[in-house]
């Protein structure tokens, strides 16, 4: 691959990786206190430039250029595409609050910069026209796939997550509930616990319990933006003995049995899968350490005796 291309795959990715960062960068806590603050101090009042370029790059020129790219690729994206990337953003935990278009909006900027980049560093080298057009939608396509390779990572990541934290929430909650407290106050009481994407989605059950929502539709729809086959089926025990009018206890304890023994049968499975993934790691970077470190020092000696004239 030439020089040139390598240097603008580099600069490529370190541009798309700084936007990323820049769009996901988190807002101050409390950025208008902040701004009162600065305001009660100053002697005159800021300007409309002054209090423009207080705001910070990613108020400024990013989320704006966003925005405008978000609206402009809305008007041809069809509604089930967007109702689908609704869906994998929610399955992510929704990150930084984005919308449809506005993740949509991330894609082709990526893509604009990757693409351009790499357009431009051709032509300055001179590069074939065939080559040049060919490189340039390869890697226009490649910055419109990745955020999405990283929308899939964030999915995968809230997964795992989830699936670790059930069964230690799981026992707390039929601890909590076996003292006398309540399904819901059981789950506040995970909530307060830990701060994982488990106790943030009983957090948002009880907020949404608590607008008008019954305990039920809560807890579905809590299960449909998580899409764990673990979360489905304890949501669905829960439902059916708040239906059928079985002790929670009793669900919440056999519940609780059932994912320890999941989490132990997973962590024997991939022990049994670690030879195999040692496999390809000993074959093609172990072993040839070995047998240089082996056989170096004997094919030295070899070469340097009249041997070499035989072979």
């Amino acid at each position: 691959m030439p020089v040139p291309v390598i240097i603008a795959i580099a600069v490529g990715a370190v541009l798309v990786i700084l936007i990323i960062i820049g769009l996901t960068s988190r807002k101050p806590a409390d950025s208008l206190q902040a701004r009162l603050a600065e305001y009660s101090m100053r002697e005159t009042p800021a300007t409309l430039e002054e209090i423009e370029l207080s705001q910070p790059f990613r108020e400024r020129i990013l989320a704006p250029t966003v925005q405008r790219a978000a609206s402009f690729i809305t008007r041809f994206t069809p509604a089930n595409t967007l109702e689908s990337t609704r869906h994998k953003l929610d399955l992510a935990g929704n990150p930084n609050n984005w919308t449809p278009s506005e993740f949509f909006g991330i894609r082709a900027i990526a893509a604009v910069v990757l693409g351009g980049l790499i357009f431009l560093l051709l032509t300055i080298t001179k590069s074939d026209t065939a080559a040049q057009l060919g490189m340039t939608a390869l890697f226009t396509v490649l910055g419109f796939v990745l955020p999405g390779l990283w929308l899939g990572g964030k999915i995968r990541s809230r997964k795992t997550n989830v699936i670790k934290a059930l069964p230690d929430a799981l026992d707390l909650l039929t601890i909590c509930v076996e003292a006398g407290l309540g399904f819901d106050q059981a789950m506040q009481k995970v909530s307060e616990k830990w701060d994982n994407e488990l106790s943030r989605t009983f957090g948002r059950v009880l907020h949404e319990i608590r607008l008008g929502k019954t305990r039920r539709e809560a807890l579905r729809d809590a299960a449909q933006r998580l899409d764990v086959g673990d979360i489905t089926s304890f949501v669905a025990a829960v439902i059916q003995s708040e239906q059928l009018g079985v002790s929670i206890a009793k669900v919440l304890r056999i519940q609780s049995d059932q994912m320890r023994v999941r989490r132990r049968q997973r962590a024997e499975e991939k022990a049994h899968q670690a030879p195999v993934k040692m496999l390809f790691p000993m074959v093609f970077l172990i072993f040839p350490a070995i047998w240089v470190v082996l056989l170096g020092p004997a094919i030295l000696q070899v070469m340097a005796t009249d041997l070499t004239g035989a072979f």
